[in-house]
């Protein structure tokens, strides 16, 4: 992947590109194992080294303390520093591409993996940037299809040139048994909205304005993604307590040409 003209100009007016085939069937199945392990190791506490590991709020009665655990969480968040993790983040054909969208000097600070198991809702409408209060802005996401996304298992939707947007209100998502950090935006028309279907190893690069959600998983398998976020090096959380799971990494030592 290098960003194309086109890719550029779908990101400028429409807040987002898709990458088919941008990774293997072997980085995508790498990941997934990985994420098990650590889903196995933070069982009962909640984290595994680094990694900080959220429970799937909403299966929690259904599947029981019995099931396995990577069958009870919902992501595994701040693993940009693992191995398998971190080689994805750092490839050069990635941090160039994002560098051409944010500059040179750039971060990854935010990692999260998503197992969306059999029965996990979705997330409602959001933009990325409610949960950046940072000094400066957009930061770019990227989100790989570990697994097939498709309209049963619950893969993302998106409003083409949302992006354009000032950050909206965001209310907290009303739902008993709501996962922890889901809000939702109300004041908003999301007729124009567009399902992005993915085979396992395609790529998503947005802008964090743009709004999106993803639906229920009504399939009997995972639709798994890995999801990184991009600012700007030197960019300021100006929150009063910063979030525990981003950490600011430097990925942009390549210069674009």
């Amino acid at each position: 992947m290098f960003l194309s003209a086109s890719d550029s100009a779908a990101f400028d007016s429409d807040g987002f590109f898709l990458v088919k085939g941008f990774s293997s069937s072997n980085t995508c199945d790498a990941m997934l194992r990985r994420a098990i392990d650590l889903a196995r190791e933070a069982d009962g506490s909640g984290v595994a080294g680094a990694a900080i590991v959220h429970p799937e709020r909403n299966l929690a009665e259904s599947v029981g303390p019995e099931a396995r655990a990577e069958e009870r969480v919902s992501k595994v968040f701040k693993i940009h520093r693992d191995s398998v993790f971190h080689e994805f983040a750092t490839q050069p054909d990635l941090v160039a591409s994002v560098q051409h969208l944010l500059g040179t000097d750039i971060d990854c600070f935010l990692s999260q993996f998503i197992f969306k198991n059999p029965g996990a809702w979705g997330q409602p409408w959001h933009q990325d940037a409610f949960y950046f209060p940072f000094d400066r802005g957009p930061q770019v996401g990227v989100w790989l299809a570990v697994t097939e996304a498709t309209l049963d298992n619950g893969c993302l939707h998106v409003v083409p040139g949302s992006h354009r947007e000032p950050l909206h209100e965001h209310l907290l998502d009303r739902r008993p048994d709501a996962n922890q950090g889901y809000v939702e935006i109300l004041d908003h028309d999301m007729s124009g909205e567009t399902p992005v279907t993915m085979a396992a190893g395609d790529l998503l690069v947005f802008h964090s304005h743009l709004m999106h959600r993803s639906k229920d998983n009504n399939s009997d398998g995972i639709r798994a993604a890995m999801v990184y976020h991009f600012g700007e090096r030197g960019t300021v959380d100006l929150a009063e307590r910063p979030a525990p799971i981003n950490d600011w990494m430097s990925v942009g030592e390549r210069r674009v040409e």
